[in-house]
């Protein structure tokens, strides 16, 4: 009992969504083989997401070996208060994702797949815009790539061996 729960407080710690599930069929010599790919991403709205690819020929273990996989990849995002600590750009094939900061009160302003994943992370103020491919896996790895390259003031003084009142001033 006592093992049950602490898995499910465990596994509530993190808030899934379904980004896409597709359709996949092959031709084969008796017909045509269905199977399902899931794209999924988790998040703790304190600053940590992934995105994980599920494939399975039914749609249930598809999601379940989506957000298993999402769960080992997972990244640690930079956040000042509700938005981000600078403008990023994240490039994933020819998609690219433009994150900028905004003021309180604005939301998140952003399509597709790069909402859920920043919704995810934990921000609350950011502006966006998607050029090149609009495909959602394409948007959400850009979008994921983008957080992974923000980085706050703190980090950015220890990389240049300053303090940060001097990085401000």
């Amino acid at each position: 009992m006592a093992r049950d729960r602490e898995r499910n407080e465990k596994a509530s710690e993190f808030k899934e969504s379904l980004l896409r599930i597709n359709r996949v069929s092959k031709t084969v010599k008796g017909g045509r083989r269905m199977s399902f790919s899931v794209l999924a991403a988790v998040g703790d709205e304190k600053g940590k997401v992934g995105i994980g690819l599920g494939k399975a020929n039914g749609v249930p273990d598809a999601i379940r070996k989506a957000i298993a996989n999402a769960k080992k990849n997972l990244v640690t995002v930079s956040l000042k208060g509700g938005t981000l600590p600078h403008e990023q750009v994240g490039k994933y094939n020819s998609t690219s994702v433009l994150l900028k900061p905004a003021s309180k009160g604005t939301g998140v302003i952003a399509g597709s797949a790069a909402r859920e994943l920043l919704e995810l992370a934990g921000v609350t103020d950011v502006l966006t815009k998607i050029r090149g491919s609009k495909n959602k896996s394409n948007v959400a790895r850009a979008t994921l790539e983008g957080l992974r390259q923000l980085r706050s003031i703190e980090e950015v003084a220890r990389l240049r061996g300053k303090t940060v009142e001097e990085i401000l001033g």
